[in-house]
Order: C-alpha cells, then structure tokens, then sequence
C-alpha cells in the first residue's frame, strides 16, 4: 500500500502530541503509521521514526533507525534512474523520496547527538566525519553558489572533537564552520554566533596558534572568552529544538499555449477572483476542453515559525546559582527554502515536460479512439471527447512532491558554558521575543566529574 504522495494524514495529530510535550504518543503515532508511508516514503518514516525517538529520549532506537536512513540514502542514490520515467508520466511523487541535502546531513548530525547523550563520543565522532564526507562530496559535486556546506553540522564536529581531545580537529571543524556561517549569510536567517567566535578565540590559544589567534582578536575585538582547564572543570553543552519544521505546499501555475486559451485562463482566473469557491476540478474541466492550457504543480515552503527567542539554562548548587542563555545556532526553515531554491529549476523542468508528455499522450490515445469510427464526423468527436477527458485527467493528476522531514525543528539553539564538576540542578525554559516564558521548565539534576563533558538535549513545539 503506498502512502498519500502529498502529506500523511497522521501528521495533525503528531503536531498536536509534540506541542502536549507527549513524544511517547508521537513515537507511537509514527510507528502506527509506517504503512502509509508505503515504499516510496521509506526513508521519510526512518527519519520521522528516529527523530521522534529521539525527542522521546529513546537515544539508543533512535540510532537503529537514523543508521538504517543513513544507508537508504546511498542506496537510493545508486538506484534513482530506474523511477523516473513514471514519474514524468504522473508526478514527482512516484520517485523514492531521497531527501534534501540539509536533511540528509542533518540524519548524521542527530544520530551524532544521539550517541553522544548516550556518552559514546567515539560512535558520535564517526558520524561527525560522515558529516565531514558527505559536505565534501556536495562541495565538489554541486554549484557553488548552491547549498553545500552546513554551518551548525560543522560547529557540532568541532565540540565533539575537542570533547574527545582532538583539538586540532576541532580546530578545523570550527574555522569550517565560522567561514560556513560567513557564506551563509545571504540565506540562512542566522547571524554569525557569538560561541563560534568565542572558541575560535579559546582553541587558536589552547594550541598556541598566535598568528590564528592575534587574526581573530583582530576580526573579533567585542568578543571577550574564557581560556579554562578542562582537566579541573566539567563542561555542559545543551542543544534545544524549538517549533516545527515548515511544510510543502502546492503551488499550481497555468500555462496557456495558445491566444483563445490565454483568454480563457484570464476569465477563469478573473471569475475565480468574484467567486473564491470555484473548485479547482471545475478550471480542469475548462481547460480540458478547450485542450491548449497544462498545469503544472510545484512544491512552495510554508514555515511554521517558531515563538521561542532563546533559552535560558539555570545551574543551581549548594544554594548559588548561574544562568546562561541558548543562541541560534541553525535554522531548519532557512535550509528548507535554500534547498527549495536550489531544485526547483529542475522540478519546473520535468513539470513542464510531464505536462507535455500527458497533453501527447491525450492526442495520441484520442486520435486512436476514433480510428476505428466509419466516419468523419464520428472520427472527430470521439477523438475530441476522449482527449479532452484524458487532458483533464492530466490536470487533475498533477501533484508536486511535498514530502519533507516535518518532524524536525523549526530552529536549533545551543548554550555551552563549564562548571565546576560536583553534583547540581539544571533547570532549562524557553522564552518569547518579548521575554515572556513559554512551556514550563524541566529540571535535570546531574553530577558532573572533572574533565566531563555532559550534553543535554531538550524541545519546546511551540
């Protein structure tokens, strides 16, 4: 059974069980719903199914299923050619969904932070270099001024090297990412973090790397930072999710082919616009008919924003406390409407060139309609019937693919500070553009031992 080609029906009542702060149910849902995903969607529902588990805290199910996506993805390049004629022929939606660039990064980069809530930097580290391979490979396979690099997947690798001591790896993954950050500015609704200043600033003199160092002070005189021993102190990284990924909309454009269906898109469109109820099948009709206008279905981002601002993170001890603030550190929405961007020359191509084989096809199968018919008059209206049936037919079929990873975020926020190691309290709480709390607080005690590095993951739907 193949699932719904343009959006699973499930996903109202997921939405409405992560904004409940029930991930369990959302699991649940998932789960429940992998046969409508159907063959084609495979690899959507090993996302979901992951990410979901991973919002629950299931870190250990959530690989199972995020490596599984991992391999579907390289397989699936191996093998896309075979689907697309079909697709040609009805829509995109019949092509094995294969997933955005940022969405098949971002598999290795929640798969990474699941092995390290799990405290396994080593198994971590190998998918922070599948990172590494996989931004490589766009780099040198796609246009530059395509998406190609990933600002937060860098940063991520360089935490993760320095919490397992490599420094001068680490010092790499954050000048890769400091540079991404710059690149990115044009599209990525990210402003260049503070923290990546911060440890370039901190790691370049970790490693005596003064010409690097005197650079950045240079680049970065407002930054102050600190230079900490992580043999006596513990360090706490806290990755927060906040809000929904965006969804994909239709978005039907009509393409006259002619003068008299010019004229007719223009009285169509000018009714449409006294009369807002006209159904879509009705314009179907009329275009059948008169037979020289194809509409073509392309995929638009439709963002669900995010309310939450930043986050504040509150270590609490022996009756003191600090308090330290998230930073946006990736935008999901951002990498949505780049990735968009970036395909959707190809997506009109082969939307304008199915429309045309489909209008082909009609004349072809109606002119074989009437073949037969023993005279001229018959001839012609068999063939002008069922063309016009198959034409709109064609109209009605046309569908963009608008599948996407919806269980992701809508933004990624981090905050990053040490400690001294001991037992404390964590306390973490969102909060609005005009410093108003949203969701309630969630509390994490914790004991931290000398040169630890905990981190900790938490979601706000709203």
């Amino acid at each position: 059974m193949e699932g719904c080609a343009g959006g699973l029906s499930h996903y109202d009542t997921l939405s409405a069980s992560l904004s409940q702060g029930n991930s369990n149910k959302a699991v649940s849902i998932i789960e429940k719903a992998e046969a409508g995903y159907g063959s084609k969607s495979r690899l959507l529902f090993l996302m979901d199914r992951g990410m979901t588990l991973h919002l629950a805290g299931r870190y250990e199910e959530s690989t199972e299923f995020l490596e599984q996506a991992d391999e579907l993805v390289e397989d699936l390049y191996t093998r896309r050619l075979r689907n697309e004629a079909l697709s040609l022929l009805v829509n995109d939606t019949k092509r094995p969904f294969r997933g955005d660039p940022y969405e098949q990064v971002l598999i290795n980069v929640i798969n990474a932070l699941n092995y390290a809530r799990l405290g396994d930097l080593e198994e971590a580290l190998v998918e922070a270099r599948k990172v590494d391979h996989r931004l490589n490979v766009l780099t040198d396979t796609v246009d530059e001024e395509d998406y190609h690099e990933d600002p937060f997947a860098r940063y991520l690798t360089g935490v993760l090297y320095e919490a397992s001591g490599d420094l001068s790896n680490a010092f790499v993954a954050y000048r890769k990412a400091y540079e991404a950050y710059q690149d990115a500015q044009p599209w990525s609704e990210v402003p260049i973090p503070q923290r990546v200043k911060q440890d370039l600033l901190r790691i370049t003199h970790r490693l005596n790397l003064s010409n690097e160092h005197a650079e950045y002070q240079q680049a970065f005189p407002e930054i102050s930072w600190e230079s900490r021993s992580t043999s006596d102190q513990a360090e706490i990284i806290v990755i927060s999710y906040h809000g929904r990924a965006p969804r994909l909309q239709d978005r039907f454009i009509d393409v006259p082919i002619s003068l008299e269906a010019l004229s007719l898109l223009l009285t169509t469109k000018q009714l449409g616009r006294r009369r807002p109820q006209r159904a879509g099948g009705v314009d179907a009709v009329l275009y059948g008919l008169q037979g020289e206008i194809v509409r073509i279905a392309l995929p638009r981002v439709v963002p669900q924003k995010t309310r939450v601002a930043y986050g504040q993170v509150r270590v609490v001890r022996d009756g003191s406390q600090e308090t330290h603030q998230t930073e946006l550190m990736n935008s999901v929405t951002a990498a949505a409407k780049k990735n968009l961007a970036d395909r959707l020359i190809s997506v009109t191509v082969r939307a304008v060139a199915r429309a045309a084989l489909k209008m082909s096809a009609a004349e072809g199968i109606g002119y074989g309609a009437g073949a037969a018919a023993k005279d001229d008059k018959t001839r012609n209206l068999i063939q002008a019937v069922v063309s016009a049936l198959l034409k709109v037919v064609a109209i009605t079929t046309e569908e963009a693919d608008k599948r996407s990873w919806r269980t992701l975020p809508d933004e990624i926020h981090l905050s990053r500070f040490s400690v001294t190691p001991g037992s404390m309290t964590l306390t973490y709480q969102s909060f609005g553009r005009h410093g108003k709390s949203i969701g309630a607080s969630t509390e994490y005690p914790m004991t931290l031992q000398p040169g630890e590095t905990r981190f900790m993951t938490v979601y706000t739907a709203e």
